[in-house]
């Protein structure tokens, strides 16, 4: 299961830079598929317990979620 959610999370970042770098026309879908990302790896650093990596996935999706919440606020 942690392999599983942390190729799920990649999958996701993938989609992200390919979508940042060469169709920058449809964002907010790459901020959408880093938030996925985040949410992925953070299901696994819960999972295993990895501290400084929640740190990091938490404040991610934090800023994530904003950035959506401007473009559609």
């Amino acid at each position: 299961m942690n392999e599983r959610l942390q190729w799920a999370g990649t999958a996701c970042f993938m989609v992200m830079y390919v979508l940042m770098s060469f169709f920058p026309r449809l964002h907010p879908w790459n901020v959408v598929a880093g938030t996925l990302g985040g949410l992925f790896y953070m299901a696994w650093s819960l999972r295993v317990k990895n501290r400084p990596q929640i740190i990091t996935n938490g404040v991610g999706i934090t800023v994530c979620v904003c950035g959506l919440i401007k473009y559609f606020g």
